[in-house]
């Protein structure tokens, strides 16, 4: 009987879906939006990864060509920013899988205040910070001919492609991290820009769509565009070529993304052993109880 009223629950909310409000279908586009700024900036990491490591081999790298001052800027000051801020949303992403425990950037206060909120403020910055990086590396990067038709994936360019299930678990991984990142930093600030409200009860029509808008991204480019990240890394070490500090960075945010998924999987199993447990020991009750009952009927009889 609860489960068929969680099913007729969930579908009226799927028919409520159908007849959102403009202010509510504004509030979905936009919360989806600003939430795959996380994975742009993966996108992004990586492609800046690869340009550097052309600029490092190429012999016009040494020469006094002039680059474009929105290229050098992209180059030189995005990734240093995007690396300490993903690296934040990273490691708060899996202290919340082993945890379970998230720093939400709202307060439970009057939404009369909200904005004043050192939370909400610091949302506000965060959440800028991305836009403005991402904004940038994003032109710089269209501007260099980063994203030709014509340019392969640095992976298969090194003959080096990670197996499906690295690339399954990578992807949950950076879901689970987009999660966090969107309910720490992009739902406070929604909130409280379209309803005026700190906190407002998040929807499961939101997560579909969020995770949909993230397995598009996906399949379009990020699948295979993110492996530069860890395979430039074994490619300037086979080569005897300087790590910097920045591949160093973006092979951890790789590895630590897919510790994330690794650590949602095991928690997936141990849901899964726990729920088959607590059946067992039900029926095993019900069992009991029904023997109980009918050994007290004989006596009486």
């Amino acid at each position: 009987m609860v489960a068929m009223g969680n099913l007729q629950q969930k579908a009226k909310e799927l028919f409520k879906f159908k007849c959102l409000t403009p202010k509510e279908m504004f509030y979905l586009i936009t919360f989806t939006l600003l939430s795959l700024l996380l994975p742009l900036s993966f996108l992004l990491l990586a492609k800046f990864s690869d340009a550097q490591y052309y600029l490092q081999t190429l012999a016009w790298y040494h020469s006094p060509q002039h680059f474009p001052y929105v290229l050098t800027l992209a180059l030189h000051i995005n990734p240093l920013i995007l690396y300490v801020l993903v690296s934040i949303i990273s490691m708060a992403s899996l202290i919340h899988g082993l945890t379970g425990k998230i720093i939400i950037l709202s307060d439970s206060l009057s939404s009369s205040s909200t904005f004043l909120q050192p939370r909400i403020l610091t949302a506000w910055i965060v959440l800028c910070t991305f836009q403005v990086c991402v904004g940038l590396g994003i032109e710089g990067s269209i501007e260099a001919g980063l994203y030709d038709s014509n340019d392969e994936s640095m992976s298969f360019k090194f003959g080096v492609e990670r197996i499906l299930l690295s690339r399954v678990v990578f992807l949950l991984g950076l879901h689970e991290t987009m999660q966090v990142w969107a309910r720490m930093v992009v739902r406070p600030v929604v909130d409280d820009t379209v309803f005026g409200v700190a906190a407002r009860e998040e929807k499961w029509v939101e997560r579909v769509v969020v995770a949909a808008s993230l397995g598009a991204l996906w399949w379009w480019r990020l699948r295979e565009d993110v492996e530069s990240l860890v395979v430039m890394v074994e490619a300037k070490t086979e080569q005897l070529m300087d790590v910097r500090v920045s591949d160093f960075v973006g092979w951890w945010l790789y590895y630590l993304t897919l510790t994330i998924g690794i650590v949602r999987v095991l928690r997936g199993l141990m849901w899964m052993v726990t729920v088959c447990l607590c059946r067992r020991r039900r029926r095993r009750a019900t069992g009991v109880s029904t023997v109980v009952e009918h050994c007290q009927i004989d006596d009486k009889v």
